[in-house]
């Protein structure tokens, strides 16, 4: 399985001449996925989906389901989101997807909170969407947020540490500088080194196989 990051939050994952494409908000560019068999929406913030995208998606591809909680399906009216819940279970081409998690982090207690999950894709794939949420099981790949409103970088640390994945990268890092970026990687890279894993300093359109 090929896992290929893309700007911000999205991420794309190949496998047997398909794909799955989680998360095409509007800080990413044009998204083109050939063989595309699902899309997974972890949360309704725009940043994580984006109306231009999921038309442009439908219009290559009309008949691929899209998956997300409540508030997703909600936000992006007209899209005909499928709603799954945690603990819900999906197969979609070779990609067979748990959700869990179900909330975003909080970003400040004047601020409401919203559906949020979180995605394991075939036992080997963790992508938390917003949210520390753990998968309850050892991966081989984290996608690891870095940069956020809500993000403090010693709950990543911790985050990455309870995980214990064999390997890392960063998403969710479109608000940080070339040098918080930098700080950023560090500091999953010794997380994650503390368990035996290693740390892919992945830039957009970069890819990792597991």
């Amino acid at each position: 399985m090929r896992v290929t990051k893309r700007e911000h939050a999205c991420m794309i994952l190949g496998d047997e001449g398909q794909q799955l494409v989680i998360d095409p908000g509007n800080q990413t560019g044009p998204v083109s996925a050939p063989g595309l068999v699902a899309i997974v929406i972890t949360h309704e913030h725009p940043d994580h989906w984006d109306a231009e995208h999921l038309t442009a998606l439908r219009t290559a591809h009309p008949t691929v389901p899209i998956y997300g909680p409540a508030g997703v399906a909600a936000a992006a009216e007209g899209f005909d989101v499928i709603v799954v819940e945690p603990g819900e279970r999906v197969t979609a081409g070779p990609f067979r997807l748990r959700f869990l998690g179900g909330q975003h982090a909080e970003i400040h207690r004047t601020i409401p909170i919203v559906d949020n999950l979180g995605v394991l894709v075939n036992e080997r794939f963790y992508y938390p969407g917003d949210s520390y949420a753990t998968p309850g099981v050892p991966v081989e790949l984290l996608a690891t947020p870095a940069g956020a409103p809500w993000l403090k970088i010693g709950d990543v640390i911790d985050f990455v540490l309870e995980v214990g994945p064999r390997a890392t990268f960063a998403v969710h890092d479109g608000p940080l500088s070339e040098m918080g970026l930098g700080m950023a990687h560090a500091r999953i890279e010794a997380a994650v080194a503390e368990g035996g894993g290693e740390h892919h300093p992945l830039a957009p359109g970069d890819s990792i196989e597991i």
